[in-house]
């Protein structure tokens, strides 16, 4: 390995012409900047300067290091830049990964603000479900996931993630065009009590659970429909087409085709899902990292929808 001070020491004593001036510009003494000589002789294996009355002269060989050498320097001074850009977190590989209306209503808004004031920033976004989404960070696969915990994940005091709390988000009634509950002010989860509800099977996600949860938290049993779904665009197309009603997340998109309407609850008990930003132990405060944790919060800040609405009654 070629120590870079040697380099630059040759490169001073080639363009002053003596150790001694060489060693003023370099802020060394004579004898340090020798030494350099020396030991980059050695390591090359080469006879870099040669005596010329009380002067020294530089070799073919050592002009053909400087030339190389000034190629190499300058490569080092690009690699300096590009650290320092990384360090500051306005360059490099940020890795972010979501649930599926995570990743499309949270993190890639987040990824184009990134892109549009960090050109020089690379961002790869990927989904994850929880499960995986804990496993990635572990593996170092991704740096930072939105995740919504469920019963069974990772305790928020576990000790290989750090886990903070982004965001309540509200879950809204879906309905039928013409439904009774379509359009009015106040619904609470309450007057759904009689519907018949379209959800996931049991077992294969965990929206499944919350609905579940949530309709026995407000004091009635869930009445499943015969139909169920587990994509929020099945879920809109059976509601569309008057198959039942559901719970659906504020982050989760209604096709334009479709007819369902979305009915905030704003009285009573509130569904919500809980959105927590969780990334490896102590790794917080990295610059790319809290760049990307700053980008997604100015997403949440440009959509109120997502906030919950005022109670409009007890």
């Amino acid at each position: 390995m070629i120590d870079l001070r040697r380099l630059q020491t040759l490169r001073a004593v080639h363009q002053h012409g003596t150790v001694t001036a060489a060693a003023a510009s370099l802020h060394l003494t004579p004898s340090a900047v020798s030494h350099h000589l020396r030991e980059l002789a050695r390591e090359l294996r080469l006879t870099l300067i040669e005596p010329q009355g009380r002067r020294i002269r530089l070799t073919p060989a050592a002009h053909l290091v400087i030339e190389h050498g000034d190629a190499m320097l300058a490569r080092w001074e690009e690699a300096e830049a590009a650290l320092d850009a990384y360090r500051d977190g306005t360059a490099g590989l940020l890795r972010m990964c979501g649930f599926p209306t995570a990743l499309s209503g949270l993190l890639a808004p987040a990824a184009v603000r990134l892109r549009d004031s960090r050109p020089d920033l690379t961002v790869e976004l990927s989904t994850c479900e929880t499960d995986t989404g804990y496993d990635m960070l572990a593996s170092t696969e991704t740096d930072l996931a939105l995740i919504a915990p469920t019963d069974d994940a990772a305790p928020p005091d576990e000790s290989r993630f750090d886990q903070r709390p982004i965001l309540e988000e509200p879950l809204d009634l879906l309905v039928p065009p013409g439904h009774p509950l379509a359009g009015r002010d106040g619904v609470s989860l309450t007057d759904a009590a009689d519907e018949s509800w379209i959800v996931p099977r049991p077992g294969t996600c965990d929206h499944y659970q919350r609905v579940l949860a949530n309709c026995n938290a407000a004091g009635f049993s869930l009445r499943i429909s015969q139909y169920y779904a587990m994509e929020w665009s099945s879920i809109s197309t059976l509601v569309s087409n008057g198959f039942g009603i559901a719970l659906m997340p504020r982050l989760a998109e209604t096709p334009e085709q479709h007819a369902a309407v979305r009915v905030p609850l704003t009285r009573g008990l509130v569904p919500t899902r809980r959105i927590v930003s969780c990334v490896r132990r102590g790794s917080r405060e990295q610059p790319l990292i809290q760049r990307g944790l700053r980008a997604v919060a100015a997403v949440l800040d440009a959509r109120p929808d997502l906030r919950l609405s005022s109670p409009s009654g007890a």
